[in-house]
């Protein structure tokens, strides 16, 4: 994994300027539905228990966890996605901050939701460790990002790629490697279980030249990674723990 230190002034711009335009909502509702369904399933989350929304962004998963009966807080190092948040669902707490120095008491939290945010850490150690110091004795953790291993996160989205595109994304994010994730969060203290997801369909994609290519990709993505043996190449990496 590479080392170096997140660029926090340049993530904020580009989150600021997706407020703008409301635009950071990049799943049809049917999938975020799915996919936080699948996280919360995944790390346990009990009805009422109280779940930090780490990189909540304008709040659409925030406002899932709220409506499937969990007491959640949204976090975001944003201003303008928090402002925006906090107008679209004012019953829900919302919170300007930085994932590696946590605005919460030490235990104070039930769960942890990193809503696709891991993979904007060049180092997600400082992350995992915040995450561990805020959850009780017991309270459970659950990341989802984009996987490396998947052949059209890595051609699109990785730097090593030769058909990479900046395109809609800051120069932090990098797809990530379940088992790099994984070791992170163990050293931070978890026990920590990896799995693999897909079938998660855009509504939006920031390249205007590739657009016309979304129901394609998302029917390819449907179909092809639905075979067990193909489930280390799903589209997203899961991972998920338990504070012992």
């Amino acid at each position: 994994m590479i080392q170096s230190s997140q660029d926090k002034a340049r993530e904020i711009a580009f989150f600021d300027g997706h407020a703008a335009a409301d635009s950071y909502d990049v799943f049809t509702p049917e999938s975020s539905n799915r996919l936080i369904e699948v996280c919360a399933g995944l790390a346990g989350f009990k009805p009422g228990a109280r779940i930090a929304d780490l990189g909540c962004g304008s709040g659409a998963f925030t406002h899932i966890l709220q409506r499937q009966g969990y007491r959640p807080t949204g976090l975001d190092i944003s201003p303008k996605l928090i402002e925006l948040a906090r107008a679209k669902y004012p019953a829900i707490t919302f919170a300007e901050g930085d994932v590696e120095h946590l605005p919460f008491d030490d235990g104070s939290l039930d769960g942890v939701l990193l809503s696709g945010l891991v993979h904007h850490l060049p180092d997600p150690a400082r992350c995992a460790s915040e995450a561990f110091r805020v959850l009780r004795p017991g309270g459970t953790f659950v990341a989802f990002d984009p996987n490396r291993m998947n052949p059209f996160m890595y051609l699109y989205r990785d730097r090593s790629s030769p058909l990479y595109s900046p395109v809609g994304v800051t120069a932090n994010e990098r797809p990530v490697l379940a088992r790099e994730i994984a070791a992170t969060f163990e050293n931070a203290g978890f026990r920590v279980h990896t799995d693999f997801m897909s079938n998660l369909n855009y509504r939006y994609l920031a390249s205007a030249k590739l657009r016309w290519l979304l129901p394609a990709y998302n029917a390819i993505d449907r179909i092809a990674f639905t075979p067990s043996l193909m489930k280390p190449l799903r589209s997203f990496v899961l991972t998920y723990g338990e504070k012992p």
